[in-house]
């Protein structure tokens, strides 16, 4: 594929409270990468992050990436589904543990609600975890005209996002 065949910028997220975390994540990175239809241009930090809704569980590790990509948001969420599948991620508690969580933020300016997918993702401007590593690789200081710090500062779980380690292209295996 052609740089101009990658016409559409998204935003995923991702997480990670189960075995070797970091493992996970960039794993999942790896596989997201490797498909042809998909390019991370950037990576944020990781963060160790305290769970939220269903707290009795072990901390997490979160990241965001910044991909550009020729599929369409539906396509883009099965490849995503099938990164958790092929990572072994099991759905038993809502909010529960898990090895691997991928969760499409934004796609473009696309705003899209229907059962399978919503986008901006319904409940990202609530997690601090999901907008404190948006913050480090959106291209943009706002999102629907809000800017990312207020978002962030009205954050309940603010408090809860540590920074963890730097992440770059160069420590996947891509």
């Amino acid at each position: 594929m052609n740089d101009s065949d990658f016409g559409h910028t998204s935003y995923i997220a991702l997480g990670s409270n189960m075995g070797s975390k970091e493992r996970h994540i960039t794993h999942a990175l790896e596989l997201l990468n490797g498909d042809p239809a998909v390019r991370i241009t950037a990576l944020s930090k990781m963060y160790k992050t305290e769970p939220v809704g269903y707290t009795d569980q072990d901390f997490f590790l979160n990241m965001v990436c910044c991909v550009r990509t020729s599929l369409e948001p539906d396509k883009l969420l099965d490849v995503l589904h099938k990164i958790e599948n092929d990572l072994e991620r099991t759905r038993t508690i809502r909010w529960g543990p898990r090895t691997i969580d991928l969760d499409i933020l934004l796609y473009d300016d696309v705003q899209s609600d229907n059962p399978v997918l919503t986008i901006p993702h319904p409940r990202m401007f609530e997690r601090a975890f999901v907008m404190v590593p948006l913050r480090d690789v959106y291209n943009s200081g706002a999102i629907k005209n809000k800017p990312l710090d207020e978002i962030i500062a009205g954050c309940a779980d603010r408090g809860g996002v540590v920074f963890y380690k730097s992440v770059e292209m160069s420590d996947l295996d891509c």
